[in-house]
């Protein structure tokens, strides 16, 4: 059998985690499968759920080869003691373009793509018992969903409950880029954009940071240097605009806010 895994997973590029995950994978998986790997930082549900909507929610007509698992649990469900390692559990979602998830359900792991599932699930497999449940626990249910095998599935659950999938975050860091690049959830549509027309001058307010940015049709529609507010490469359809800095790093310019700070813009 051929197909694609994608794996987000908060572990470090490089990590002995990652490792062992793709050998655990790699028993359980069929046939000569590709595994896609993409890293966000610890317990950083933000970015992993706009990475999940990213990698998933795309239109291709082969979304339905798609298995995309994704494992990031801070384990705050639950203020309490732990026992047996317990965590956020594993749920099974079916996009409408036919991509299967299995995502631990942590956060805002899976409000990017909320309004794309069209079946959830939870699961049979085990939520505790291990540590490293990415390895343990979870690669048998990968393997089973690419086998088109479902009998690990169990109750139905209700995607646009708020209490089992909160909504998207607004007006906050999404995702930073390696080049520094800030992906807000500021998405084209939202009633935020409707005063700003092109060549208009913001005012941006994040991380207790006030810098001033261009609007743009483009990210590099400003001179070397200065700030632009654009629409940007994520988001299909309906783009998450981007604080892009040319020829630097807007993430730096704002003294690295971390996924979820929240975003004040205002037109001067």
């Amino acid at each position: 059998m051929t197909g694609c895994v994608h794996i987000i997973c908060d572990y470090a590029p490089g990590d002995l985690a990652w490792s062992e995950i793709l050998a655990a994978l790699s028993d359980k998986l069929p046939g000569q499968v590709r595994l896609v790997q993409t890293c966000v930082g610890s317990f950083d549900t933000v970015a992993t759920g706009f990475a999940v909507a990213q990698l998933a929610a795309r239109p291709t007509a082969l979304a339905d080869k798609l298995v995309l698992f994704a494992n990031c649990a801070p384990r705050k469900d639950l203020k309490t003691a732990r026992k047996d390692n317990e965590g956020e559990g594993l749920v099974y979602a079916k996009l409408k373009n036919g991509a299967q998830l299995l995502v631990v359900n942590s956060g805002y792991s899976l409000s990017f793509v909320r309004e794309h599932i069209a079946e959830l699930r939870a699961t049979k497999t085990s939520n505790k018992g291990s540590q490293f449940r990415s390895r343990d626990n979870f690669p048998s249910a990968v393997a089973q969903c690419l086998n088109g095998d479902l009998t690990f599935l169990d109750k139905l659950l209700d995607h646009n409950c708020p209490d089992i999938i909160p909504a998207m975050p607004e007006s906050v860091v999404a995702y930073v880029d390696s080049f520094g690049n800030i992906k807000t959830s500021i998405r084209s549509g939202n009633k935020l954009l409707e005063s700003l027309k092109e060549g208009d001058k913001v005012r941006i307010l994040l991380n207790d940071t006030r810098r001033y940015a261009t609007v743009t049709t483009g990210s590099f529609s400003v001179p070397e240097g200065e700030l632009a507010f654009a629409p940007g490469s994520s988001g299909y359809g309906a783009p998450f605009w981007e604080l892009f800095k040319r020829g630097g790093s807007a993430v730096k310019e704002f003294g690295n806010p971390l996924a979820g700070s929240r975003i004040e813009i205002s037109l001067l």
